[in-house]
């Protein structure tokens, strides 16, 4: 009897650690579906744009600590007439200009209450990451790891049998001419760019969500429809090709070279899949040494890190889109009206890395702009960029 009551206290104590292990996890869901829920909220949308690795799982980007490159100081700039009201619209937390690689100007506008020291604050990038991705994909493609970017996505994600990226090629991809539908509706809850954020919210496969798209509203490469799952599958033909994740490759071939300020990170999903098409976070100063080595045509202070011919291929408007709208090219944006070597990287709520080659000046934007979808917003934020080119002419 007494054997018995010892088997059957120890399975009761069994019980009671899975309870309440379960209750943890369950609890820890649901504070992650909270803070989805409360990301964009108007009384914390600054902060939590500076803490997304206390939210959701995070992985390292390691730098190396022996390659650091701080851009110099230049002449104190006048921002053209408009600016502060401009800044203050649109929410701005932090901007960088670099004109020929000096700093020119710097601010941070809006910050967070505890936020001391906000040049070193590491900040979400959302959609600029994708133009990170389109870099560490031309390092590879020239390396011969990915020689043919009209290969089918499936050769190297077999994941994707089935599915409606089945059809669709590397090059498709790129261009967000995939074909599949998607609805990016931040405001739907029930859409497709939200259901993906509570994927990554509640721990779940990001590769299993990208494999479970089965429509298309077209065929591959004939119409471009901005498609912020494809960047994601990009990643999942980087990790099929190199077996490598993408924190570490960005780290190796991008990041370590660059000689960023601040250790960068990428949230991620539950089985530590980097959210790559809009989860890397770094600070504004170092989003805007990303940028100068992209207006230098891929070099940083004398070391290559992609080629020119790579930046002048991803950054022209290729993409199938429509005729008199803003252009695409691979995973990076060309404005109505842009010169040759003026193009950007875009995310939502007012992230932006600007770039105008011939004049030799980078933009870098975060900010927390709840209005981003208004109306007019979006150009009147790249006219505010022209204008700060030209004032530096």
């Amino acid at each position: 009897m007494r054997t018995m009551a010892k088997r059957i206290g120890l399975g009761l104590l069994i019980v009671g650690i899975g309870l309440a292990i379960l209750g943890f996890w369950h609890k820890e869901r649901i504070s992650r579906l909270l803070a989805v829920n409360s990301l964009f909220a108007e009384d914390r949308i600054v902060a939590n744009f500076t803490a997304m690795g206390t939210m959701f799982d995070s992985a390292e980007v390691s730098r190396d600590p022996a390659i650091t490159h701080v851009p110099s100081r230049g002449a104190p700039m006048q921002m053209p007439d408009g600016f502060d009201v401009w800044a203050a619209a649109r929410a701005v937390t932090g901007i960088v200009v670099l004109k020929d690689g000096a700093i020119r100007y710097e601010s941070y506008p809006l910050t967070a209450p505890d936020e001391a020291a906000p040049e070193t604050s590491l900040r979400i990038s959302w959609s600029v990451a994708k133009s990170f991705l389109s870099v560490l994909l031309g390092i590879l493609h020239e390396d011969g790891t990915i020689p043919d970017l009209d290969a089918p996505v499936v050769r190297y994600a077999p994941a994707l049998e089935g599915s409606a990226y089945e059809r669709a090629s590397i090059r498709d991809v790129l261009q967000m001419s995939s074909g599949v539908t998607f609805n990016e509706d931040y405001l739907d809850f029930w859409s497709d760019i939200n259901k993906m954020g509570r994927v990554l919210a509640l721990g779940q496969s990001m590769d299993g969500f990208a494999a479970g798209q089965d429509e298309s509203f077209t065929a591959p490469g004939e119409q471009w429809q901005y498609v912020s799952i494809d960047t994601h599958v990009l990643g999942m033909v980087i990790r099929g090709a190199t077996g490598r994740s993408i924190p570490d490759l960005l780290s190796e071939k991008v990041i370590a070279p660059l000689g960023l300020s601040q250790t960068p990170y990428y949230v991620t999903d539950g089985h530590g899949v980097a959210f790559v098409l809009g989860g890397l976070n770094l600070t504004t100063r170092d989003y805007a040494l990303f940028g100068q080595m992209v207006a230098n045509g891929g070099t940083i202070a004398g070391t290559r890190i992609v080629s020119e011919g790579w930046i002048a291929d991803s950054t022209a408007a290729s993409a199938p889109t429509a005729p008199g709208e803003i252009g695409y090219g691979y995973q990076w944006w060309v404005p109505v009206g842009a010169s040759e070597g003026q193009f950007m990287a875009r995310g939502i709520y007012g992230q932006y890395i600007y770039i105008d080659r011939p004049r030799g000046v980078v933009i870098a934007v975060n900010g927390a702009d709840r209005s981003f979808r208004d109306p007019g917003v979006a150009k009147a934020n790249v006219a505010m960029f022209r204008q700060i080119a030209e004032a530096l002419d």
